[in-house]
């Protein structure tokens, strides 16, 4: 009969698994998770999700409250609109054009923005210098400020906004990694992995980019809730997103003229904006804790 095993040794859990425990203790980031995640399902799948159509407006369903009110209708769960399009189905469409087209452009920019500025803080001399004082003058400019002259030139419209969002993001994250990378220049782990004759580019990504991830991950965090704040701004000044594109903000201002008489077609998208945002910032933030404990082990 063979022996019991006595001594075992317990497996110890990865770096990434360590911030995943670290992040679940916090139940309000997991309730913020679990609301982006159902985001991007519905934002994949909006389509299957709902029988009508966006704008697909309904003759005897005009201006319908939600259908635990008095005068609702069960087949329109939130209501309708003023022109009898089922505010479900316009919120579900809405999430692609508020948080996943955003969420793409802020992935491209970061990619550039990051990229270039690992470039230019591994640059010393006059470009490196004069390229900060650009930088400087730029993010002394409100982003939505930017967004609106580059709008200026190219047109109002949903793929102009997003292309000046995208634009002004980029020199967000070129001056967030710049200056991180820099700092991190000067501690002894980069001159040993220097001494050891690493080239440029493995110094970049696997020196540089793994020891300044929490502040990558702050700078995305932000980044992703000035493109959804930027995008429905827009929308609402009626550059972005044009009638009738269920984008949350182009909802809010066409139901500036019914908000007394149909308040849930203001209300809905305000929601949806809202719990949005603030799932962005919870998750970013508790997972930002998490890696910078995961740092100081």
């Amino acid at each position: 009969m063979p022996r019991p095993n006595l001594y075992y040794e317990e497996r110890t859990p990865s770096p990434l698994e360590r911030v995943w425990l670290e992040f679940r203790r916090n139940p309000l980031a997991m309730g913020g998770l679990y609301i982006l995640i159902g985001i991007v399902f519905i934002s994949i799948f909006g389509p299957w999700l709902t029988p009508y159509g966006p704008n697909q407006q309904i003759a005897d369903a005009i201006s319908l409250p939600p259908a635990w009110s008095e005068n609702g209708d069960i087949r329109f769960l939130l209501g309708t609109d003023e022109l009898g399009r089922d505010m479900v189905t316009r919120i579900i469409y809405g999430a692609r054009y508020t948080f996943a087209y955003p969420f793409l452009v802020v992935l491209a920019s970061a990619s550039i923005g990051m990229l270039l500025g690992g470039i230019a803080a591994m640059t010393a001399g006059v470009k490196s210098s004069t390229l900060k004082h650009l930088l400087d003058v730029i993010m002394s400019i409100p982003s939505l400020l930017l967004a609106l002259i580059i709008i200026a030139i190219t047109g109002p419209g949903l793929e102009n906004a997003l292309l000046a969002i995208g634009l002004v993001l980029i020199p967000q994250f070129l001056h967030v990694t710049r200056n991180a990378i820099y700092d991190e220049q000067r501690k002894p782990y980069v001159t040993a992995s220097k001494l050891n004759g690493v080239n440029d580019f493995y110094l970049l990504t696997m020196v540089f980019f793994p020891n300044i991830v929490k502040v990558l991950v702050v700078q995305l965090t932000i980044g992703l809730s000035i493109a959804i704040l930027d995008i429905a701004a827009l929308g609402f000044l009626r550059l972005g997103a044009q009638s009738p594109t269920p984008e949350w903000g182009s909802m809010l201002a066409q139901s500036l003229e019914v908000a007394y008489v149909s308040p849930w077609v203001m209300a809905l998208p305000g929601i949806a904006l809202f719990l949005v945002l603030v799932s962005v910032n919870l998750v970013g933030d508790t997972l930002r804790i998490a890696i910078q404990k995961q740092l100081e082990r």
